[in-house]
């Protein structure tokens, strides 16, 4: 079982994912697409990777806005997967760049 990180291991992560943000238990990112199409793209190759990876996020879609949040639910709180799952969801929107 994954083991909750502590703060400063958060922080630490947190200077290499600058687009995220630790917010109740969980590393927090929201993102504005250029359509509606396009944002639901995204969420359909994240759900791919988190379906890989047994690990999902909690996703927020709003019109082309949507709000990622990534927690390990059964422990309650940030570990090294939401860290991994974070890279990955910026690894897909870099791509769109």
């Amino acid at each position: 079982m994954a083991e909750l990180l502590t703060d400063d291991q958060v922080t630490n992560a947190l200077s290499t994912l600058p687009d995220w943000r630790a917010q109740d238990a969980a590393l927090v990112r929201t993102v504005e697409l250029a359509s509606f199409p396009q944002a639901i793209q995204v969420v359909n190759r994240i759900a791919e990777i988190a379906e890989n990876d047994d690990h999902h996020p909690d996703i927020d879609i709003r019109w082309r806005t949507l709000t990622f949040r990534c927690s390990t639910h059964s422990i309650g709180g940030i570990t090294a997967l939401d860290v991994s799952l974070a890279e990955e969801i910026d690894g897909v929107l870099d791509a769109l760049a």
